[in-house]
């Protein structure tokens, strides 16, 4: 065997990165604020729920937004924002085949029918310059992902909206903190959802968030995500066909405890994701992608990168990403494929009346998301950029490691 490559991890060698990257992030202050919940044996909302809407206001003031409704995940707090936007069975719904499939499948689950756009290479947002090719008589809204943390290109996706008259809701789910000219995402379309989920950078194991500037759409969701009820009926009143989708108040004290530490954090990747901009110039090979052409500010709840294998000896990115997690740079291949391509929209299980005969996802082909899912992409952890510069140094020293293995 080589002499390089006995040196690689994988085979036994050393590795590059030693450092482990730990999350969530917690301190005994967050112990005790919860416990005082616990303590105080109100745990249940609405009936008691002062945590709750305290953090709703701290959030909705983080992102400058006149509104916030807490909900159970992200996958319900994109639902209610799309019936409170006024969807109805039938209507089409523009989105990213590159996302969670909760992007999508909540489009279905409110009887709509998910419209694919492929995503800009040098981003991996959606395309704004795909959209207008695909808007029909029935399309009534946008969902605009801004993967990984990226802002979407929001002045054109808005342009659109506007001239087509279509509601504009943000998927904000990997956005916490992140900005775009100077506005919170998730505060720029009619509403922006976000996941608390455990993996996210603002996290309470569970959770989701929708805020907004409207007032109708506030009044909906917060009917939605409490069995229908309104503020002006009783308890047993029920004017909206929602369902109890509501947190608890040990999660909220969580997040108004995390929410502290988020601004600190948001600071600090991005200023990793920079550092390592400029690391991996020099790497042949290995492109990180833009951050487009306006002002942003990155959350990176990933730093991605495109991946060309002939740099690397045809090495496959599946085997390159074993090589980068067994030199210790907690990384993934990402999706294995678009969402179109997913069982439940290959074979059409739908269970929505709404959904025409005609829709035929098996002829969809979105050619950029193939190649970033099949090829390019390679997702560096959000903990993983908390690091210092050092640590952004080992991650490239273990790319360079595996090349000089691979290419002789």
């Amino acid at each position: 065997m080589d002499i390089n490559k006995k040196r690689l991890a994988i085979v036994g060698g050393p590795k590059s990165v030693e450092k482990i990257f730990p999350w969530p992030i917690y301190d005994e202050t967050d112990v005790q604020a919860v416990a005082s919940v616990v303590r105080s044996g109100q745990w249940g909302n609405p009936d008691c729920a002062d945590e709750v809407a305290r953090f709703e206001q701290e959030f909705a003031a983080y992102c400058d937004s006149k509104y916030a409704v807490t909900c159970v995940n992200g996958s319900v707090s994109l639902r209610l924002a799309l019936i409170a936007a006024g969807l109805r069975p039938g209507d089409e719904v523009i989105v990213p085949p590159y996302t969670f499939i909760a992007t999508a499948s909540v489009v279905l689950e409110i009887n709509c029918v998910p419209v694919f756009v492929d995503i800009d290479p040098r981003t991996y947002n959606l395309d704004p310059e795909r959209i207008e090719a695909v808007i029909t008589e029935k399309t009534r809204a946008i969902i605009p992902v801004h993967f990984a943390g990226l802002a979407c290109d929001m002045a054109a996706i808005l342009d659109i909206a506007k001239r087509y008259n279509l509601r504009v809701i943000e998927d904000a789910a990997h956005a916490h903190g992140a900005e775009y000219k100077g506005r919170k995402l998730g505060s720029i379309g009619d509403a922006g959802s976000f996941s608390f989920q455990s993996s996210k950078n603002l996290t309470s194991g569970e959770g989701g968030i929708v805020i907004t500037n409207d007032d109708a759409l506030y009044e909906t969701m917060n009917s939605l995500r409490n069995v229908g009820r309104l503020p002006s009926g009783q308890w047993y009143d029920h004017f909206n066909p929602g369902c109890n989708y509501r947190i608890t108040q040990l999660q909220a004290v969580l997040l108004s405890e995390q929410l502290k530490r988020l601004d600190e954090q948001t600071i600090i990747r991005n200023e990793n994701g920079l550092y390592l901009d400029s690391l991996l110039a020099d790497v042949d090979g290995i492109t990180p992608l833009s951050r487009g052409a306006v002002a942003v500010r990155h959350c990176y709840h990933l730093y991605i990168v495109k991946y060309d294998k002939t740099k690397f000896g045809q090495l496959p990115k599946n085997e390159f990403i074993a090589m980068l997690l067994a030199e210790g740079v907690p990384c993934s291949a990402g999706y294995p494929h678009p969402l179109y391509k997913q069982p439940v929209f290959q074979q059409k299980n739908f269970m929505c009346y709404a959904i025409p005969e005609s829709v035929d996802y098996t002829q969809v082909y979105c050619p950029e998301a193939e190649q970033a899912c099949l090829h390019e992409a390679v997702w560096i952890f959000q903990q993983a950029m908390l690091g210092t510069r050092a640590d952004m140094e080992s991650f490239v020293r273990a790319i360079q490691k595996i090349q000089m293995a691979v290419s002789g």
